[in-house]
């Protein structure tokens, strides 16, 4: 057998395969990215606080007062469990902990869990 007459290329199930993995991969990706939007919109929600000299003077009532009206604004619910803040020694500390369940397929769930830790110098 002669080199031209050797087969090239991808095969038609070769193709209809990989063509299933990438949608599966897709479908998991579009699935799970409004939950890293969100992620992404309270973290920077979170560094503008932490970077306002106000924060640092004020109460962690009104602390947790402001942090409620921009995740109303920016239209994302957490639960009031999921931001904790605490002052000891000086320092006001902002702890962002949840997890995010996604459902995926029929029975099959994703979850997503989220912890950050902010400080603010109190002086």
């Amino acid at each position: 057998m002669s080199i031209r007459y050797r087969q090239r290329g991808v095969s038609f199930f070769s193709l209809i395969i990989i063509l299933i993995v990438a949608g599966i991969f897709f479908s998991v990706g579009m699935k799970l990215f409004p939950a890293y939007w969100d992620h992404g919109l309270v973290t920077s929600m979170m560094e503008e606080l932490v970077a306002e000299p106000e924060t640092a003077s004020d109460s962690p009532t009104a602390t947790r007062l402001k942090i409620s009206k921009r995740l109303r604004i920016n239209q994302v619910r957490l639960s009031k469990e999921a931001i904790k803040i605490q002052e000891r020694e000086g320092v006001k500390t902002l702890t962002l902990q949840y997890d995010v369940t996604v459902p995926m397929f029929y029975n099959v769930d994703a979850v997503v869990k989220f912890h950050e830790k902010y400080e603010v110098i109190i002086r």
